[in-house]
């Protein structure tokens, strides 16, 4: 399971750097598309407006892919597996654990601190 959570944090890291490293690389609507790989847009790998449509499609696969690394990630966080109820099947005795002291001692110190209050009887 640590294998796999190690992945998918991999996987996040890098789609998120790929997202930045796309939108970076995008201009507004009032730009040249043809800037970002030089003099032409038409004489781009892509065509004319290919390149466009490439790096906005490569931009939303990539966000996706982060959106479901953190979704993945969240859920394997959170979740819990159910405690074992041993060989028998049924559930262990626990004790309630008191925080600092004993009932008698803290009921002690409470008649300390408060006279009206009567001492509990040893």
């Amino acid at each position: 399971m640590a294998i796999f959570k190690t992945l998918l944090v991999v996987a996040q890291v890098l789609s998120a750097l790929g997202v930045i490293g796309l939108v970076l690389l995008q201009h507004g609507k009032g730009a040249d598309v043809g800037a970002a790989f030089g003099s032409g847009a038409s004489g781009s790998l892509f065509g004319a407006t290919g390149s466009a449509n490439f790096l906005s499609r490569t931009t939303a696969v990539l966000a996706t892919l982060f959106f479901i690394c953190t979704l993945s990630l969240t859920l394997m966080g959170n979740y819990r597996p159910a405690a074992s109820l041993g060989v028998m099947g049924s559930a262990p005795a626990v004790a309630p654990v008191v925080a600092g002291a004993s009932a008698p001692a803290a009921a002690a110190a409470a008649a300390a601190s408060n006279p009206s209050v009567p001492a509990v009887p040893k």
